[in-house]
């Protein structure tokens, strides 16, 4: 009998200044993608919905407050094949958001940083926000 694997859910903002600049949060050195621009965001908890995951995640990573009406849904992305081991394929839901509260810090990634959309695609990315990058374009 195969042994399935658990599907990890992991939830990303956009945050999209009155410029259009986005904000990118690099990860840490050391781990997974160390080094890579990516959507800020993370692992949805059991019993949490998506949008109470975005709202703590960013609250923890960025200090700032979102509220659930000031998320957009925007797209996803997930595995296409099953990842090596020990890894569970993951798929990322990308909301967008244009208003919150407080001003984004650096909290738990190597740095933060505002992007021009004609940034966003020479920034180097882990591979599942290659697309997430590609569909915010199409919509900003």
């Amino acid at each position: 009998m195969e042994k399935n694997s658990t599907l990890i859910v992991v939830v990303a903002v956009a945050l999209i200044r009155d410029d259009g600049c986005v904000l990118m949060q690099r990860r840490r050195f050391g781990g997974m993608h160390g080094g890579l621009w990516e959507f800020p965001g993370g692992k949805v908890k059991p019993l949490e919905t998506a949008e109470q995951a975005l709202i703590r995640e960013i609250g923890e990573e960025l200090g700032i407050s979102l509220g659930v009406s000031d998320l957009a849904p925007l797209a996803f992305a997930s595995d296409p094949a099953q990842p090596p081991a020990p890894r569970e394929p993951y798929v990322i839901l990308l909301y967008r958001c244009r208003k919150w509260r407080g001003e984004p810090r650096c909290l738990e990634g190597e740095a933060i940083g505002w992007f021009a959309r004609d940034e966003l695609p020479g920034l180097a990315k882990p591979p599942l926000d290659v697309p997430l990058v590609e569909a915010l374009l199409r919509v900003i």
